[in-house]
Protein backbone atom coordinates (compact mmCIF):
# COMPACT_ATOMS: atom_id res chain seq x y z
CA UNK A 1 0.00 0.00 0.00
CA UNK A 2 1.20 3.84 0.57
CA UNK A 3 0.33 5.86 3.14
CA UNK A 4 2.46 8.34 3.58
CA UNK A 5 4.65 9.96 1.02
CA UNK A 6 7.31 12.43 0.07
CA UNK A 7 7.47 15.34 -2.63
CA UNK A 8 10.32 17.97 -1.93
CA UNK A 9 11.42 18.54 -5.33
CA UNK A 10 11.78 21.80 -6.52
CA UNK A 11 10.23 23.15 -9.65
CA UNK A 12 12.92 23.63 -11.88
CA UNK A 13 13.99 19.77 -11.39
CA UNK A 14 9.62 18.59 -11.66
CA UNK A 15 9.98 20.66 -14.95
CA UNK A 16 12.44 18.36 -16.27
CA UNK A 17 11.60 14.94 -15.21
CA UNK A 18 8.29 15.35 -15.95
CA UNK A 19 8.16 17.71 -18.91
CA UNK A 20 5.68 20.01 -17.20
CA UNK A 21 4.45 23.28 -19.69
CA UNK A 22 2.62 24.71 -16.45
CA UNK A 23 2.21 24.50 -13.08
CA UNK A 24 -1.59 25.86 -11.71
CA UNK A 25 0.11 26.09 -8.04
CA UNK A 26 3.49 26.19 -7.08
CA UNK A 27 5.11 22.70 -6.05
CA UNK A 28 4.23 20.97 -2.80
CA UNK A 29 7.20 20.82 -0.07
CA UNK A 30 6.52 17.67 2.35
CA UNK A 31 8.71 15.12 4.04
CA UNK A 32 5.46 13.12 5.48
CA UNK A 33 2.42 13.71 3.46
CA UNK A 34 -0.86 12.29 4.93
CA UNK A 35 -3.80 11.24 3.59
CA UNK A 36 -6.23 14.29 3.34
CA UNK A 37 -4.16 16.82 2.70
CA UNK A 38 -3.00 18.40 -0.48
CA UNK A 39 -0.41 17.38 -2.53
CA UNK A 40 0.99 17.72 -6.36
CA UNK A 41 -0.42 15.58 -9.20
CA UNK A 42 0.77 15.87 -12.96
CA UNK A 43 -2.16 15.46 -15.53
CA UNK A 44 -2.03 15.44 -19.27
CA UNK A 45 -3.39 17.65 -22.14
CA UNK A 46 -3.34 18.11 -25.80
CA UNK A 47 -1.03 21.23 -24.74
CA UNK A 48 1.34 19.47 -22.39
CA UNK A 49 1.50 18.44 -19.14
CA UNK A 50 -0.09 20.17 -16.18
CA UNK A 51 1.50 20.19 -12.51
CA UNK A 52 -1.50 21.17 -9.76
CA UNK A 53 -2.55 20.15 -5.97
CA UNK A 54 -5.46 17.90 -5.28
CA UNK A 55 -6.70 16.14 -2.03
CA UNK A 56 -5.39 12.83 -0.77
CA UNK A 57 -8.74 10.25 -1.13
CA UNK A 58 -10.45 9.76 -3.81
CA UNK A 59 -14.14 11.33 -3.95
CA UNK A 60 -15.75 10.15 -6.77
CA UNK A 61 -18.52 12.85 -8.41
CA UNK A 62 -21.53 10.35 -6.94
CA UNK A 63 -20.69 10.50 -3.48
CA UNK A 64 -22.76 11.98 -1.03
CA UNK A 65 -20.03 13.82 0.82
CA UNK A 66 -16.43 13.80 0.95
CA UNK A 67 -15.51 11.54 3.60
CA UNK A 68 -15.65 8.47 1.42
CA UNK A 69 -12.43 9.95 0.33
CA UNK A 70 -10.70 9.06 4.05
CA UNK A 71 -11.43 4.91 2.76
CA UNK A 72 -10.18 5.43 -0.94
CA UNK A 73 -6.01 6.49 -0.47
CA UNK A 74 -5.10 3.63 -2.49
CA UNK A 75 -7.04 1.75 -5.42
CA UNK A 76 -6.26 -2.17 -5.79
CA UNK A 77 -4.78 -2.18 -9.48
CA UNK A 78 -6.30 -5.48 -10.26
CA UNK A 79 -9.86 -4.23 -9.96
CA UNK A 80 -10.11 -0.87 -10.72
CA UNK A 81 -11.64 -1.94 -14.61
CA UNK A 82 -14.52 -3.43 -12.79
CA UNK A 83 -15.36 -1.01 -9.42
CA UNK A 84 -17.78 1.84 -10.10
CA UNK A 85 -15.29 4.14 -7.51
CA UNK A 86 -12.67 3.65 -9.95
CA UNK A 87 -14.10 2.84 -13.43
CA UNK A 88 -14.73 5.81 -15.02
CA UNK A 89 -11.76 7.44 -13.70
CA UNK A 90 -9.15 4.86 -15.02
CA UNK A 91 -11.30 5.76 -18.45
CA UNK A 92 -10.62 9.18 -18.34
CA UNK A 93 -8.85 10.89 -15.48
CA UNK A 94 -5.10 9.05 -14.84
CA UNK A 95 -2.71 11.09 -13.56
CA UNK A 96 0.36 10.93 -11.83
CA UNK A 97 1.94 11.16 -8.77
CA UNK A 98 5.78 12.80 -8.31
CA UNK A 99 7.26 11.42 -5.19
CA UNK A 100 11.14 11.82 -3.89
CA UNK A 101 10.03 8.39 -1.85
CA UNK A 102 7.15 6.51 0.40
CA UNK A 103 7.20 5.49 3.45
CA UNK A 104 6.27 1.72 4.74
CA UNK A 105 5.89 0.04 8.03
CA UNK A 106 7.12 -3.30 8.91
CA UNK A 107 5.36 -5.53 11.17
CA UNK A 108 7.86 -6.55 14.28
CA UNK A 109 6.01 -8.69 16.83
CA UNK A 110 3.91 -5.81 18.13
CA UNK A 111 5.78 -2.84 16.51
CA UNK A 112 5.76 -1.85 13.21
CA UNK A 113 8.61 0.03 12.08
CA UNK A 114 9.15 2.58 9.68
CA UNK A 115 11.44 2.53 6.21
CA UNK A 116 11.49 4.76 3.23
CA UNK A 117 11.66 4.06 -0.28
CA UNK A 118 13.31 5.90 -2.74
CA UNK A 119 14.60 5.53 -6.16
CA UNK A 120 18.56 4.23 -6.08
CA UNK A 121 19.86 7.40 -8.08
CA UNK A 122 17.77 10.00 -5.71
CA UNK A 123 15.44 11.22 -8.70
CA UNK A 124 11.65 11.51 -8.32
CA UNK A 125 9.58 9.01 -9.73
CA UNK A 126 6.02 8.79 -10.98
CA UNK A 127 3.04 7.11 -8.67
CA UNK A 128 0.17 5.71 -10.76
CA UNK A 129 -3.23 7.69 -9.75
CA UNK A 130 -6.67 8.41 -10.60
CA UNK A 131 -8.44 11.93 -10.09
CA UNK A 132 -12.31 12.98 -9.59
CA UNK A 133 -13.87 15.88 -9.30
CA UNK A 134 -17.10 16.52 -6.73
CA UNK A 135 -19.12 19.11 -5.91
CA UNK A 136 -20.67 20.30 -2.54
CA UNK A 137 -24.43 21.41 -1.82
CA UNK A 138 -22.95 24.80 -2.06
CA UNK A 139 -21.47 23.94 -5.69
CA UNK A 140 -18.03 24.45 -4.35
CA UNK A 141 -15.92 21.93 -6.12
CA UNK A 142 -13.01 19.36 -4.46
CA UNK A 143 -10.32 17.83 -6.41
CA UNK A 144 -9.18 14.69 -5.28
CA UNK A 145 -6.67 11.74 -6.32
CA UNK A 146 -5.71 8.15 -5.45
CA UNK A 147 -2.87 5.95 -5.47
CA UNK A 148 -3.00 2.53 -7.29
CA UNK A 149 -1.40 -0.29 -5.88
CA UNK A 150 -0.13 -3.91 -6.46
CA UNK A 151 1.80 -6.59 -5.38
CA UNK A 152 5.03 -6.00 -3.40
CA UNK A 153 8.10 -7.22 -5.99
CA UNK A 154 10.15 -9.78 -4.39
CA UNK A 155 12.36 -7.16 -2.82
CA UNK A 156 9.82 -4.98 -0.93
CA UNK A 157 8.17 -7.91 0.14
CA UNK A 158 10.44 -7.83 2.93
CA UNK A 159 8.25 -5.14 4.03
CA UNK A 160 4.68 -5.11 2.67
CA UNK A 161 2.95 -7.61 0.54
CA UNK A 162 1.65 -4.69 -1.43
CA UNK A 163 3.52 -1.28 -3.16
CA UNK A 164 2.07 1.76 -4.81
CA UNK A 165 2.21 1.13 -8.98
CA UNK A 166 5.30 3.34 -10.30
CA UNK A 167 5.26 4.73 -13.64
CA UNK A 168 8.65 4.74 -15.68
CA UNK A 169 9.44 7.31 -17.52
CA UNK A 170 8.84 5.76 -21.05
CA UNK A 171 5.17 5.03 -19.80
CA UNK A 172 4.30 8.51 -18.60
CA UNK A 173 3.17 10.06 -21.47
CA UNK A 174 0.79 6.74 -22.74
CA UNK A 175 -0.87 6.80 -18.93
CA UNK A 176 -1.36 10.68 -18.68
CA UNK A 177 -2.89 10.68 -22.67
CA UNK A 178 -6.66 12.08 -22.13
CA UNK A 179 -7.46 10.44 -25.64
CA UNK A 180 -7.25 7.01 -24.93
CA UNK A 181 -10.09 5.84 -24.24
CA UNK A 182 -9.84 2.39 -24.23
CA UNK A 183 -7.16 1.88 -21.20
CA UNK A 184 -7.27 -1.70 -21.63
CA UNK A 185 -3.88 -1.54 -23.26
CA UNK A 186 -2.07 0.24 -19.89
CA UNK A 187 -3.22 -2.89 -17.25
CA UNK A 188 0.28 -3.77 -18.29
CA UNK A 189 1.95 -1.30 -16.73
CA UNK A 190 -0.33 -1.89 -13.44
CA UNK A 191 2.76 -4.74 -12.49
CA UNK A 192 5.26 -4.40 -9.11
CA UNK A 193 8.22 -2.53 -9.95
CA UNK A 194 11.84 -3.50 -11.25
CA UNK A 195 14.01 -4.60 -8.07
CA UNK A 196 16.85 -2.77 -9.39
CA UNK A 197 14.72 0.64 -9.16
CA UNK A 198 13.94 1.05 -6.04
CA UNK A 199 16.18 0.92 -2.24
CA UNK A 200 14.59 1.37 0.98
CA UNK A 201 16.53 1.90 4.89
CA UNK A 202 14.49 2.21 8.40
CA UNK A 203 13.58 5.49 9.55
CA UNK A 204 12.71 6.67 12.74
CA UNK A 205 9.51 6.67 14.52
CA UNK A 206 9.28 10.80 14.24
CA UNK A 207 7.59 9.76 11.29
CA UNK A 208 4.70 8.16 12.50
CA UNK A 209 2.55 11.47 13.35
CA UNK A 210 1.34 13.13 10.39
CA UNK A 211 2.56 16.36 12.69
CA UNK A 212 5.89 16.14 11.63
CA UNK A 213 6.87 17.37 8.61
CA UNK A 214 10.61 17.99 8.28
CA UNK A 215 13.58 16.29 6.59
CA UNK A 216 14.24 14.56 9.70
CA UNK A 217 11.55 12.05 9.07
CA UNK A 218 13.71 10.70 6.00
CA UNK A 219 16.48 10.49 8.22
CA UNK A 220 17.89 6.99 8.46
CA UNK A 221 18.33 5.07 11.55
CA UNK A 222 21.85 5.15 13.30
CA UNK A 223 23.01 1.65 14.36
Amino acid sequence: MCGRFIQKSERRIIAEEFYIREFAAPPVVSYNVAPGRTAGVILGGAEGNRYDRFRWGLVPSWAKDSAVGNRMINARSETIGEKPSYRNAFRKRRCLVPVDGFYEWKKDGKRKIPFLIRERTGRPFSLAGLWESWDDPGGKRLLTFTILTTDANARLKELHDRMPVVIPPEARSAWLDPSADDPRPLFRLLKPAEETLLDFYEVSRYVNSPLNDTPECMEPVRA
